[in-house]
């Protein structure tokens, strides 16, 4: 790796220095995991890594001369495919079948979601129905995602925040999945309720085992922020383990030196070589791509703001105009997206006619209270007083939206062009919908959750990407694209989300969601379809 690069990683891992183990139990905890199997192990057997045997060995091996161990808490930042669930589901067994069980004990794994808690738990039976010495041992309660060691009562959980099972009182051994993901007040409920049910009881370990995430608002970062300072030296702190495997927003994401620096087991064959090699080419013209490759790979903790959706010289081929009269004319199918603001932001609707094969066609309509226009414009850094002189805003009387004057202009569109649909984020729009449904507009749901949009946010990518893109190079509808960052979820599903708090991206929204409907609604699928209003999520398959 170029010496350059701000990358870090514990060299402790590699160097092969001795790591105490006064009481053996580092030795014993790596022997425990050596002598269990895998289904999915060609060989059969649990892998266990060189560098997952290094770490494993210096949370276990030190210990006080009372035996007790000294690391209560360790820090664990890795990149996607390092295999931290084999691993965690292990440790977790360590604690309730192992050498480090306590009768009636409690070991927990802990997700933000059902769905991760879920695959901790398949993890842990996976292990358990593959290892012929213990498949008799335990008793399994699926529906709790509970196993219990039927001779000491130990119990092994797998729990989400707000999901199934409760949180025991006293647990020995936690494992927090992907802390990255521990967004809510649940999650900080669950977070408050294992530190104190911890700090009960002497020799509990925590293991917090997870990759880089963005912003700097959570819970994942405020804990990084110290491990750093422990692995730097700055603080001093034994019962705290620090294993950061980090690359700097100012690395070169392209230099292989690094990929294999950040990621201790690509030597072993994981993550698969030719398959970043892929990904980091696909990112080339796709910068949100780019940053998950970053973040989710090489552990480069972002800031929301890092790289735009599309790369914006690919989006400004789209810049031809739109013949807003010859689509009047042509009474072309149309659907609009609109989003509207909270009280004194921008509200916007925007047009959308074509289809798949042939490329999309777009317009955007802005509304923004006029009211205060110039110290708006200074806290959000444009010059809302020229585009209004433009036409390119329209401005509403008072210091809020008017939605009454933008269910007009809604009405004037729909008198205008051939619209088929109108489609709403309920979120801030229950009267509008109302409204306008009560004078027969075609009016539908489109809520801007994880599932509903990520399928908008691909198809919107494929057609800007695919060149099939006009949108008349209409300044603050660039502006917004040019601020969305693009947030990715554990399932690889996508939205849209602004880089700063003070950005704009309500045109790029409202221009998926009229892409996603003219898209679905070429198929032949009827949008009319819902249950009480709401687009069917299958819609955009």
């Amino acid at each position: 790796m170029a010496s350059t690069s701000k990358a870090t990683r514990p060299e402790w891992v590699f160097d092969g220095t001795e790591i105490d183990d006064p009481f053996g139990k580092g030795a014993r905890a790596v022997d425990f995991l050596r002598r269990l199997k895998h289904p999915k192990s060609e060989s059969g057997d649990f892998e266990l890594p060189a560098f997952w045997d290094r770490i494993i060995r210096r949370i276990y091996g030190p210990c006080f001369p009372n035996g007790k161990r000294q690391v209560r808490t360790a820090f664990i930042l890795l990149p996607r495919g390092a295999r931290k669930t084999t691993i965690g589901a292990g440790l977790a067994l360590l604690h309730t079948v192992g050498w480090e069980r306590v009768p009636s004990g409690q070991a927990m794994v802990a997700a933000s979601a059902e769905e991760d808690a879920t695959i901790a738990y398949d993890e842990a039976v996976g292990i358990i129905d593959e290892t012929e010495w213990l498949s008799d041992a335990m008793k399994k309660t699926e529906s709790l995602f509970i196993l219990e060691h039927k001779k000491s009562k130990a119990k092994f959980r797998a729990l989400a925040s707000g999901g199934k099972g409760k949180l025991g009182k006293t647990p020995q051994f936690v494992l927090a999945d992907e802390l990255i993901n521990w967004e809510g007040d649940n999650s900080r409920k669950m977070w408050s309720a294992i530190r104190t049910g911890l700090n009960k009881v002497s020799g509990t370990l925590l293991v917090i085992i997870t990759q880089a995430g963005r912003g700097q608002e959570n819970l994942a970062y405020e804990l990084l922020k110290y491990a750093r300072r422990v692995q730097s030296g700055e603080i001093e702190d034994p019962g705290f383990l620090p294993v950061l495997f980090e690359s700097d927003a100012e690395d070169d994401w392209q230099n292989e030196n690094l990929w294999h620096f950040v990621n201790p087991g690509l030597a072993d064959g994981y993550p698969d070589i030719d398959g970043l090699r892929q990904m980091a080419h696909e990112a080339k013209e796709r910068p949100a791509e780019r940053d998950n490759f970053r973040q989710f790979h090489l552990n480069c903790w972002l800031d929301y703001s890092a790289s735009p959706f599309v790369s914006m010289p690919i989006y400004d081929e789209g810049r031809a105009p739109v013949d807003l009269d010859e689509l009047e004319s042509s009474q072309a199918p149309c659907w609009l997206g609109v989003d509207l603001s909270s009280t004194n932001d921008l509200t916007a609707i925007v047009a959308c006619w074509g289809d798949r094969e042939t490329g999309y066609q777009v317009h955007p309509w802005f509304f923004l209270p006029a009211d205060n226009i110039m110290r708006k414009g200074a806290a959000d850094d444009v010059n809302y007083v020229l585009w209004e002189e433009q036409n390119l805003i329209t401005l509403t009387d008072g210091n809020v939206v008017d939605y009454h004057f933008v269910e007009a202009q809604i009405e004037e569109l729909c008198a205008r062009f051939n619209v088929r649909e109108i489609a709403f984020d309920p979120a801030l729009a229950r009267n509008s919908i109302s409204n306008l449904l009560d004078k027969g507009m075609p009016v539908v749901e489109f809520r801007q959750g994880w599932v509903s949009m990520s399928p908008a946010v691909n198809e919107l990518e494929r057609a800007i990407l695919a060149r099939r893109f006009a949108h008349g190079g209409h300044p603050v509808l660039r502006w917004h694209f040019d601020n969305i960052a693009v947030r990715t979820d554990t399932a690889g599903n996508r939205t849209f989300h602004k880089g700063k708090s003070k950005d704009r991206i309500d045109g790029a929204v409202a221009t998926a969601m009229a892409v996603a409907r003219a898209a679905a609604g070429n198929t032949g699928i009827s949008s009319y379809d819902t249950f009480d209003g709401e687009i069917e999520e299958w819609a955009f398959a």
